[in-house]
């Protein structure tokens, strides 16, 4: 997990723990709909002028947001998609088209091979199960996330978090080694985050 990860506050884990299972159960009653297409409708061109773009296949009800890939690869933008190398990581991403051949990951997720290209991206698409207004956002509890934003956000990247509306809170609980958000969008809006200073603490 790396020595920033070593100092673990046992307060903060609780209060991720508790939110972690309040936005599963919301996120469990949420009806995708068409969610995924609102995606492509609220997404800022300012945002879709960046590539290479990086995607993730959805999993555990997360928000698909594989149309909005479709829409970028069609106006020629080159997209891949994150593979992660063990459960511990790292996560390294690999070129992918719609019908591309995919082989699960370390953690069983599809995933490209690792005999295709390997990119750095420039606009992080990414997955959450809560976020609020100033760009904290709640993961699945590895860092996977933390880590790719931080890494590749050094060379330019933006990180832009995809969620359902419902997934908003008032308040994310977050770490200093959390990594913070740049854009929001969601089926309803696409939210510039107020970051509030945490940009230096991410």
């Amino acid at each position: 997990m790396g020595a920033a990860r070593m100092n673990i506050d046992p307060n903060l884990e609780a209060d991720k723990a508790d939110a972690r299972m309040q936005m599963r159960a919301e996120r469990h009653l949420v009806e995708p709909g068409d969610a995924p297409l609102k995606l492509i409708e609220n997404f800022p061109l300012e945002l879709a002028r960046h590539e290479p773009v990086a995607g993730y296949w959805p999993v555990g009800g997360e928000i698909d947001g594989r149309p909005l890939l479709a829409a970028l690869a069609k106006a020629g933008r080159k997209i891949c998609l994150p593979r992660m190398m063990s459960r511990a990581g790292p996560a390294r991403f690999y070129a992918w088209r719609a019908g591309d051949a995919l082989k699960a990951d370390a953690f069983g997720v599809p995933s490209p091979p690792p005999t295709t290209p390997e990119l750095a991206p420039r606009l992080i698409l990414t997955p959450m199960l809560a976020f609020d207004r100033a760009g904290r956002r709640l993961g699945q509890g590895g860092g996977h996330y933390d880590r790719i934003i931080s890494l590749y956000r050094a060379h330019g990247a933006v990180a832009v978090g995809l969620a359902y509306a419902e997934q908003e809170m008032d308040l994310v609980p977050t770490g200093p080694h959390d990594a913070t958000l740049d854009w929001v969008i969601t089926q309803k809006e696409a939210i510039r985050c107020r970051l509030e200073g945490l940009r230096g603490r991410s």
